[in-house]
């Protein structure tokens, strides 16, 4: 059946005047349709017999009052000729309203005359400026409220009944409304309602229209609330201080003030209130509600008598809150189902219990609704919905039906939008009794409960401050229930099922946390930059207990204020697990924390046991039952926190053993009750006359609910037994008897629990409880409003994450639809935003390794398979897409969680699906590409996985080669596959393009340092430890990408290089070190470390020294290793000189790069590549440096040894030592110009031992079997020892070369042509070219060198030489060049040792060991060389002895001689 849609033809009647052209015309519209009325209702009245004539006495014959009025209306109205709104509405209204009232018509009648009244009420003739407006409001109001009848039938009576209610919604909707006291619209909602109670015995139409006609006028009602908030102030002055649970109006407008009996309807305004009964009884619905039932639900019955003349004059003003405030609180009491419940015989108590409630939660929200936040200025509304209306939601638990808990669920909702700033106990009770009971199935709820409270706490938790304010308000203050964590427990656990499907509830509280989580989102970067908050450190202890912050309004207070708070609560929490394991050790545990004073004080011990949850209950109560003083003086103080003031002594008795267990012993319940009794009589001294009496009737209490609920005691005591046992104990007189009967009953239907429940619990919501909630309200902190910023938002995640990880996870392994897939995947990438927000990292590996769970690629499973199972799965696809979308967006705050996104990269590759150049550095340079000069190509592919594809036979090798098998995935498909398969390889090429592998090794550089070097270590992981000798084809797999991928990020991060340098190295050094065979994996390692060398030495110079050192693990390479990779590895170490020679400057460095070099000497096919760098460095001396010139001497003398390859290079190798004489020279001219003198001294000695080193190393190359190479470096030799003016060499290196380079040469290559070694060809020529240069050498030292005292060392040295080569038979020969070059060379060289005076015969008695010497060994040369250049000895000796007689000789040509000689 539809409901009856009566406002749009209210609408219709509203909009016919505005039709009207002249307000003549409308007048006269308004008269005839009055007039029309009126002879309607006349012409019903004549149908029936009875008003046809009445006769009289006499037998005349009268009309009827009623008709006689209707007759002289329809004759006067034509002559009305004022303005209508001057016209008065009685005048017109009464004929019909006379008709309504009385008790002889018809139903048929009155309900014409309604319909009339309703006419002209919707026609809006009258209005708030009409004359006499509210006498003609309030008599239609009285007379359709009422209205008397005679019933015919059942259906005209409903006619009659849905006229009266067309009536009543007419008069609220009339502009002229405004004009109704409080009263009438009172009287108007009681009519209504009564309406609806006998509604139930009627037609479904009648009850469908009733009740939405009460449903309209409550709504009409309160959506004028916000027009009277300024109109009112008299009430809210003047009745502040009345009681709100009582009424304030007298019984001349209660709802039971007309009396409706076998269809006559007999007003008593006046008198009393009466039962109303319309037809039979009723059975259902409403219609359950029974006399009692109805006069104590009455609007404004119940009030006080000493508030009456006050109340009553409010109810005659015109109508706003007063009405509102009774209108609310008979909605409130209608909740009360218990004291409504089988209080007659025809109660229907299930329909009762649901369809009262019902209706009354539909009427109270339509009030809230429309009321809004208009009710903060109403005291009297707002303290009806803090107490009364909670009060009642509160007792709607494990046996309400879920249509009521769902209204009690909106209710709830809008009371948190409208005013939660005043609510704040109440919504902390509402969540802590109802919806987290409900929502369980552990205390008893049904499913359908569970489910219609968890759409609830959806719906709050789709609101963005929700959250947030419940941890802000209860979870930060010491002493409301932790709600947030709470609800946040809740969600999680009903979002896993628990051996069961998946369901829609598990689907439910997941949307619950994913709505907490978006709402953080939209928070994040307001208010905080997103680090986490300081740390809360207490130094001392302050009296938290009652601290308030200073302002609640601005967050820079208030925010850490509560953070502080919460961080109190959490210690306490610590502190109450102690102090249940040893009370003593738990108060100490307190005072080390400054949670308690050093100096324990009563006061904030017994707040600790108060106000702290998870405390022992039987300890609290051994602890304040002891006898020592100091338990005295707490359990006074812990008695002292009650506010027992208007509770009865059962229900304060009952509070106070809520928080502890009685003790058993006497003594220990005397001390507490003493305590109690203390306490409550100063709250309530209203009926016992001193603490004593309170004591002893508490005592009799406890003895009576012992007696009442105790099994073992058979004989109970009666009421009478109870009374008479408190005789005379009100200090000598007798207690009440109604107060000890009302005690006594309450404590047989209620007991007192003396052991209360433990842990952490959700107890039931008593009376008691409610009394203290209410005292702690006016107490408790103001509610603090949050707005956008993220403040909190750390603190609460980290509580919340956990749980919503495993939730989401749980529900995506068990989800089947896409959509919830997709909704999962939303909750990971809002849990990976908001941990990086927040800098948590361990929760975004948590969401990390949860997500790799579901990719599959960690499932061990064969390459088809795998393909495609994951093509055809996808959550699979999805999870992988966002695993990889996290680590790209995120990857700053991952941590560990890079392990288990690399093994999902591992698995990608060995199935073929890397994209190309995932391991790219991401720069413009090639890949270690092919030089056009020097060797082959080298290799940057990564070994081939050993698999058999299943598109192509054909098997790819390398990141190019994979990226070609890559993109023939959907261009080289054999024909002979299912369309099937084609579609799942599609979708995974798609998921993979998606997933931006390579972005998150190329954008490296991005990530901060820790999660870099996480990164690094977890590719170090993956590859494995390799073990010597033993490796693995699928290890070698693995390990060789995951280096590739670490050389990719060291070159990606080279202004980091140090965060990352020590473990790559220690990796590359552990494969070098560890292979004994040719792999791709050691040549990755040693070409990778290649590559970091080349890259960063020109931007590392600090770090220069360390790269370099690095290569020499080459060195260590074994020998097969080293052979197989020489070439390459020495075009890459050229490379690297010849693009960063002049950023190496170290000793160490040179070493490294010199000794690399030096080994490819004699290596086929490196040398080529190894000269060329070596070259490089030492042509023209650009490159040659102090701190590398001995090296690269040393080195190119390994290359002029070395016989590999044509003996050219032998000879360029030994010219590049003979041009690099002229860097020392150039050198030493430097210093003398640019340096102090001790500066310039040691360079110069440094620059000497190099000289040293390189004729040295010429002087191993002159005994080289090649005759080319050996006589070039005799030549080379000569310009080495004879090139060197430029540079200062000491008297004593000179000696030290001719014994250790010109002596030491000689005589090898003396012994060499003496042994007829067939090697050596053609020595002759070598020997003379070294003869020769033994003579050039010495003549030109000559003038510095013979004023040494081992100068005759030395020229014994030569003449030996010259001996020696002028003997010497080559192949059993002597060769007629020496023979003729070593006199001559002899010959020169004793003129010009005479021209510079150094030969001559110094004493003719002998003893001159030079002289003597020289001839004898010149003898044994040539004899006649003496007379030769000492034509005449004799002479010569007399002139000696002339001399020594002191005659002066002549002089002789000698010198000319001598000259001549030396020039030939």
């Amino acid at each position: 059946m539809g409901r009856i849609k009566l406002q749009s033809g209210i609408k219709v009647i509203e909009e016919e005047p505005e039709e009207c052209g002249t307000s003549e015309s409308y007048r006269a519209t308004i008269v005839c349709m009055i007039n029309a009325e009126a002879g309607t209702v006349l012409a019903v009245m004549r149908r029936n017999v009875r008003w046809g004539v009445h006769y009289m006495s006499g037998d005349d014959q009268l009309e009827d009052s009623l008709i006689q009025s209707l007759k002289t209306l329809r004759k006067q109205i034509f002559s009305w000729q004022n303005p209508w709104h001057t016209i008065n509405p009685a005048l017109y209204l009464q004929p019909f309203l006379d008709v309504i009232r009385s008790d002889e018509t018809g139903a048929p009648i009155t309900g014409v005359a309604l319909l009339s009244v309703y006419k002209i009420l919707t026609l809006d003739v009258i209005d708030e400026n009409t004359v006499n407006v509210e006498d003609a409001m309030q008599s239609v109001v009285d007379a359709v409220t009422g209205c008397r009848f005679e019933v015919t039938d059942p259906a005209s009576e409903e006619v009659v009944l849905m006229r009266i209610l067309q009536v009543l919604l007419a008069c609220m909707k009339s502009k002229a409304s405004v004009m109704l006291s409080n009263q009438h619209v009172c009287i108007l909602v009681n009519t209504c309602f009564r309406i609806v109670h006998q509604a139930g015995s009627k037609s479904e139409l009648l009850q469908r229209i009733s009740r939405h006609t009460m449903h309209e006028l409550i709504r009409f009602i309160f959506s004028h609330l916000p027009d009277v908030e300024n109109t009112n102030q008299a009430l809210v002055d003047g009745v502040a201080t009345v009681k709100q649970e009582s009424g304030g109006l007298g019984n001349d407008y209660a709802l039971g003030s007309t009396q409706m009996e076998n269809g006559n309807c007999n007003s008593e305004l006046g008198g009393q209130a009466s039962s109303v009964r319309f037809g039979s009884d009723a059975s259902t619905g409403l219609a359950a509600i029974e006399e009692n039932a109805i006069e104590e639900n009455a609007i404004g019955a119940g009030r006080g008598k000493d508030a009456l003349p006050f109340d009553l004059h409010l109810m005659t003003l015109p109508y706003g809150v007063p009405c509102m405030v009774e209108i609310f609180h008979f909605l409130c009491s209608l909740l009360n189902v218990a004291e409504h419940i089988g209080k007659g015989p025809r109660s229907n108590t299930i329909a009762f219990y649901e369809d009262v409630p019902l209706f009354a939660l539909g009427l109270i929200n339509s009030a809230i609704e429309l009321g809004g936040p208009s009710i903060h200025c109403q005291p009297r509304l707002l303290s009806l919905i803090q107490d009364e209306l909670f009060s009642n939601l509160m007792q709607f638990d494990l046996s309400t039906s879920p249509l009521i808990l769902s209204m009690v669920c909106s209710i709830a909702l809008n009371l948190y939008h409208h005013l939660r700033t005043e609510l704040k106990l109440q919504l902390e009770a509402f969540f802590s009794f109802v919806i987290l009971r409900l929502a369980q199935s552990r205390y008893g709820a049904s499913y359908q409960q569970q489910e219609v409270a968890m759409e609830a706490l959806v719906d709050f938790c789709r609101q963005k401050t929700f959250m947030v304010e419940m941890y802000a308000n209860l979870d930060c203050d010491m002493t409301c229930n932790n709600v947030f964590e709470d609800l946040i427990n809740l969600l999680s656990k009903s979002a896993i099922p628990m051996d069961c499907p998946l369901s829609s509830m598990h689907v439910l509280a997941l949307d619950g946390l994913i709505a907490v989580i978006q709402g953080i989102v939209g928070r994040i970067g307001n208010g905080s930059d997103g680090s986490e908050p300081a740390p809360v450190n207490i130094d001392e202890y302050t009296s938290f207990w009652t601290a308030k912050c200073d302002s609640y309004s601005d967050p820079n207070q208030w925010v850490p204020f509560i953070r502080q708070r919460k961080h109190i609560k959490r210690r306490l929490m610590v502190g109450a697990d102690h102090f249940n394991r040893d009370p003593k050790k738990g108060l100490e545990f307190l005072q080390g924390t400054h949670l308690l004073p050093e100096k324990l004080n009563p006061q904030s011990v017994a707040c600790f046991l108060r106000y702290t949850s998870g405390l022992d209950k039987n300890l609290i109560g051994d602890f304040l039952g002891s006898h020592d003083e100091f338990s005295i003086q707490v359990l006074h103080e812990f008695a002292q926190t009650f506010d027992f003031e208007d509770m009865s002594l059962d229900n304060a008795l009952r509070l106070l053993l809520e928080t502890f267990r009685l003790p058993g012993e006497s003594q220990k319940i005397q001390r507490v009750l003493e305590a109690f009794s203390e306490r409550y009589y100063e709250q309530s001294p209203q009926v016992l006359a001193n603490k004593d009496a309170a004591l002893l009737l508490s005592y009799s209490l406890i003895l009576l609910n012992t007696d009442r609920h105790n099994a073992q005691v058979k004989k109970k005591m009666t009421e009478e037994d109870f009374i008479r046992n408190n005789r005379r104990i009100n200090g000598g007189n007798d207690l009440p008897r109604e107060f000890l009967s009302e005690l006594y009953h309450s404590i047989c239907k209620n007991e007192i629990r003396t052991t209360p429940e433990q842990g952490f619990g959700i107890p039931e919501m008593t009376p008691s409880r409610w009394i203290d909630l209410m005292h702690k309200s006016k107490r408790t902190a103001p509610f603090i409003l949050s707005d956008s910023r993220a403040d909190l938002d750390h603190d609460m995640f980290a509580i919340m994450s956990g749980p919503t990880v495993d939730a989401i996870s749980v529900v995506f392994d068990h989800a089947e639809l896409e959509d919830i897939y997709q909704t999962c995947i939303d909750g990971y990438l809002a849990l990976a935003k908001i941990s990086a927000c927040h800098h948590l990292v361990d929760v975004l590996d948590a969401v990390v390794v949860s997500l790799c769970k579901f990719t599959t690629l960690l499932n061990p499973s064969s390459v088809e398979e795998s393909v495609l199972a994951f093509g055809d799965d996808a959550r699979a696809m999805m999870a992988t897409v966002t695993v990889f979308t996290i680590a790209n967006r995120y990857g700053d705050y991952i941590r560990t969680g890079w392990r288990n996104i690399l093994d999902c990269v591992l698995r990608l590759y060995k199935l073929g699906l890397l994209p190309a150049r995932v391991a790219s550095d991401a720069t413009e340079e090639s890949e270690l590409s092919a030089d056009p000069v020097h060797g082959k190509t080298i290799s940057n592919s990564l070994p081939s996985v050993h698999m058999q594809s299943m598109e192509t036979p054909r098997r790819y090798t390398g990141l190019m080669g994979r990226f070609s098998q890559f993109l023939a995935l959907d261009i080289e498909e054999p024909r002979s596959q299912p369309t099937e398969q084609l579609a799942a390889h599609q979708r995974t090429l798609q998921t993979i393009q998606e997933c931006h592998v390579g972005s998150i090794f190329t954008e490296s550089k991005f990530l901060q340092a820790e999660s870099l070097w996480e990164l690094a270590q977890a590719l170090i992981l993956a590859a494995g430890h390799p073990q010597k000798g033993n490796s693995l084809p699928e290890d070698e797999d693995t390990a060789v990408i995951c280096l590739e991928l670490l050389i990719t990020i060291t070159l990606n991060n080279r202004d980091r290089i140090l965060l990352l340098w020590q473990g790559v190295y220690e990796h590359i050094a552990n494969i070098v070190q560890s292979t004994v065979m040719p792999c791709s994996l050691v040549e990755k390692a040693v070409f990778g470390l290649l590559r970091i060398c080349q890259r960063l030495l020109p931007y590392k110079e600090n770090l220069a020294d360390e790269l370099l050192r690095s290569l020499q693990l080459v060195l260590k390479l074994d020998a097969r290793v080293a052979d197989a990779y020489c070439e390459q590895i020495t075009q890459e170490v050229g490379r690297l000189v010849k693009a960063n020679a002049a950023h190496i400057r170290s000793l160490m460095g040179w070493r490294t790069i010199t000794s690399l070099l030096s080994i490819t000497a004699r290596h086929p096919d490196a040398a080529e590549a190894g000269f060329d760098a070596l070259f490089f460095i030492m042509c023209d001396g650009s490159h040659l440096l102090p701190a590398n010139y001995v090296l690269c001497v040393d080195a190119a003398r390994q290359f002029a040894e070395s016989r590999v390859g044509q003996a050219e290079r032998s000879v360029c190798a030994v010219d590049l030592m003979g041009d690099s004489v002229s860097c020392l020279v150039r050198w030493s001219q430097d210093a003398k110009e640019a340096m102090g003198e001790e500066e310039s001294a040691k360079l110069s000695e440094d620059i000497g031992e190099m000289w040293l080193r390189l004729v040295q190393g010429l002087r191993k190359v002159c005994l080289d079997q090649r005759e080319e190479v050996r006589n070039r470096s005799l030549l080379s030799l000569q310009k080495c020892l004879t090139g060197v003016d430029g540079i200062k060499l000491p008297h004593d290196l000179w000696l030290q070369c001719f014994d250790l380079v010109i002596f030491t040469m000689l005589d090898d290559l003396h012994e060499i042509a003496q042994g007829h070694q067939s090697n050596y060809r053609n020595m002759e020529g070598t020997l003379v070219i070294a003869v020769k240069l033994l003579s050039k050498v010495f003549l030109q030292l000559l003038p510095e060198i013979a004023q040494l005292t081992t100068f005759c060392k030395l020229w014994v040295g030569v003449l030996s030489r010259m001996e020696k080569y002028l003997k010497v038979k080559v192949k059993g020969k002597k060769n007629e060049i020496l023979q003729e070059t070593v006199p001559e060379l002899l010959k020169n060289t004793l003129l010009v040792m005479k021209s510079w005076g150094v030969l001559v015969q110094r004493s003719a008695s002998g003893g001159d060991s030079l002289w003597e010497l020289t001839w004898v060994h010149v003898n044994s040369i040539a004899p006649s060389l003496q007379a030769e250049v000492f034509p005449d000895q004799g002479q010569e000796q007399s002139l000696h002895k002339l001399d020594e007689t002191g005659c002066v000789p002549s002089n002789e040509p000698v010198h000319a001689e001598c000259a001549a000689g030396t020039g030939g």
